[in-house]
């Protein structure tokens, strides 16, 4: 066994994880009017120098007062106010914010690509209405938010390596916190809206498909974005699952993992983790998501008169598997 385990995981080298920059949007989406303007309220909220107008500026922002800072965790909102103002003058956050400003500049990268992103949606549910976004530096407490009515980006997440302070995470999960990150993040949990799922029987198969379809939503609201960004994979572990997805699916139909009702099973092959010994040790963790992501592009692949909406909608995830024909061969 430790044999196949060596070899299971060679063959391609690197993948890049560069955008495509032949990609471009079609016409019918480019002109759906949509505009995003982003409000950086991290610019007012070091500003700020006494409660009153902490107080003020919570009065004015209740949105991120209340979904963002989570208001209802303190007793009031004095309390909230003086607590905020301690982060507001404290040198080091200070310096997280000019880290921000000067990695993100005017934002207009990831401005565009939220705007392609929402453009996109609308496309596909001409209803859906596009939510304010704002950014905001909030010491490490809160990475994003994204609700039906507001986006917020904690920049500060997101600033990369040279951040002078970064959340307290492993670095497996460190290096998905990138600017190039950012709009695909939004992306993923904007599909969580669309996304039915029945987990009644809580099989392995059921989150494999649910991971899979936000997976696929994202690709196909943002379709300049490499894979790599959007499941947050290096190009390497992009590379590794892809040349042996054969042997990946082998393993998991072998094990009889598809139908395993275990949650603690279930996590070793869907939850985070640094890597996947059961099948091998340069197998990413949340595999069994990328094969759920392959799956559902077999099924869409197979099945051209299943719409995006029609896909979001279906709960059966067996549907989808034995509808797929996904057959990856070992190589």
């Amino acid at each position: 066994m430790r044999s196949y385990l060596l070899l299971l995981f060679t063959g391609l080298l690197f993948m890049s994880c560069s955008k495509d920059e032949t990609c471009t949007i079609p016409e019918e989406v480019s002109r759906i009017p949509v505009e995003i303007k982003v409000d950086r309220l991290e610019s007012r909220f070091f500003e700020i120098k006494t409660v009153p107008e902490m107080q003020t500026f919570l009065r004015q922002e209740p949105l991120l007062r209340d979904k963002f800072l989570l208001r209802d965790r303190y007793p009031s909102e004095e309390l909230m106010a003086q607590n905020l103002l301690r982060l507001a003058t404290d040198t080091s956050i200070h310096q997280l914010k000019k880290q921000s400003d000067a990695t993100f500049g005017d934002l207009q990268d990831v401005t565009q690509d939220l705007e392609n992103g929402f453009k996109h949606v609308k496309y596909f549910y001409p209803s859906f209405q596009i939510p304010k976004v704002q950014t905001f530096v909030s010491g490490l407490s809160r990475d994003l938010l994204v609700s039906d009515s507001l986006v917020v980006l904690g920049l500060d997440f997101f600033i990369g390596k040279k951040a002078s302070f970064r959340p307290q995470a492993p670095e497996y999960i460190l290096k998905r916190y990138e600017k190039e990150n950012l709009a695909p993040s939004v992306m993923l949990l904007v599909s969580n809206k669309f996304n039915k799922t029945d987990f009644v029987n809580k099989e392995m198969l059921d989150e494999m498909i649910d991971f899979g379809k936000s997976y696929y939503f994202t690709e196909k609201v943002l379709p300049c974005t490499p894979d790599s960004l959007i499941i947050w994979y290096t190009g390497q572990e992009l590379a590794d699952v892809t040349y042996n997805e054969g042997k990946i699916w082998a393993h998991l139909i072998e094990k009889g993992l598809l139908y395993e009702t275990s949650q603690f099973t279930i996590r070793k092959y869907i939850g985070e983790r640094p890597n996947v010994p059961e099948i091998s040790e340069r197998c990413p963790g949340r595999v069994a998501t990328w094969v759920g992501w392959q799956i559902v592009r077999k099924y869409m692949e197979n099945n051209p008169q299943v719409t995006l909406q029609q896909l979001m909608e279906e709960k059966d995830a067996r549907k989808i598997l034995n509808l797929s024909r996904y057959k990856p061969q070992k190589k």
